[in-house]
């Protein structure tokens, strides 16, 4: 008996230190992404903070004389305002279209997985190929002037004048975006259950009615997470807008957004404070919006 129990009391001690050595393997497998987040993360977070207050090669301390100059620049404030329209208007078209694309899709028995892969397919691609193809599909003579003729509109050269330009970038950014609304309306729409649509159907609802009082309410969730992602996602728009605009947003700064002012003053003109209280007052607008998303929708956070 005595010797079970110093078994026993021996397994109990080697247990706690067992624990222990696990845990630490799991550290180890750990430290190469610890490692990447403090280089290319938490680094230079702290270093475009410290530049911030910095002015000039000799990175001269300013205090918040670049976050004044900043905002005061009109220039910033027209990319500011280029931002929030594009990214206003590529939500209010993208996500009810595609809402209502996956519930198409959604009832059909055969050949949905043909529609999921043909519109996520745009989505797939990088920004860059994209804006790419779509330089060619807003060409004075391409096939979306085409289309536009054939439904009775006069031709438009997209991208001469400011307003069409936005426009352009709109529809590069709906066209682009589709598919992921799609795709995460159709998980959501898939995880309501079946029998909510069996018992109302027992009480005489249409189909339409079962949309518009089931669907929709169950919906919700997944619109707001897709509105607050968008919001997140085209504040910080940059690789669309140069691609059809260049570095300066052409024509007029039309498609010159917040990123691009921050990729201007910083890598076009060496001011790297401005360029990172640029930087930091973008976070603080992405804070903001992403805050009052969250309360006027009522989400948890």
């Amino acid at each position: 008996m005595n010797a079970e129990r110093q078994r026993a009391l021996v397994r109990s001690e080697r247990q706690p230190a067992s624990r222990l050595e696990s845990r630490a393997v799991w550290y180890v497998f750990l430290i190469p992404s610890l490692l990447g987040i403090l280089l290319f993360t938490v680094y230079p977070l702290i270093e475009s903070l410290r530049l911030s207050f910095t002015k000039g090669v000799e990175e001269r301390y300013v205090g918040g004389a670049n976050y004044a100059e900043v905002l005061a620049s009109e220039t910033f404030w027209y990319a500011v305002y280029n931002t929030v329209y594009i990214t206003t208007f590529q939500l209010l078209i993208a996500i009810p279209i595609g809402f209502l694309i996956a519930c198409l899709i959604n009832g059909l028995r055969r050949g949905s997985n043909f529609f999921k892969v043909l519109f996520y397919i745009p989505n797939a691609t990088s920004m860059i190929a994209a804006a790419t193809v779509f330089l060619a599909i807003l060409h004075p003579d391409g096939p979306l002037n085409y289309i536009m003729q054939l439904l009775g509109f006069e031709k438009i050269v997209w991208l001469s004048q400011p307003v069409s330009a936005k426009w352009g970038a709109v529809v590069l950014s709906v066209w682009h975006w589709l598919g992921f609304v799609i795709i995460i309306n159709l998980a959501n729409l898939q995880a309501i259950p079946i029998d909510y649509y069996e018992a109302s159907s027992m009480d005489g609802a249409t189909r339409f009615q079962q949309w518009w009082w089931i669907t929709v309410p169950n919906m919700l969730g997944s619109l707001t997470i897709l509105l607050v992602l968008g919001w997140i996602g085209g504040l910080q728009r940059f690789a669309d807008a140069f691609m059809l605009g260049g570095l300066q947003g052409s024509p007029a700064r039309s498609l010159h957004t917040v990123v691009g002012f921050i990729f201007e003053r910083g890598f076009g003109g060496n001011e790297y404070g401005i360029a990172s209280a640029a930087s930091y007052i973008l976070f603080f607008f992405i804070l903001l919006f992403t805050y009052l998303n969250t309360k006027l929708l009522k989400m948890k956070i």
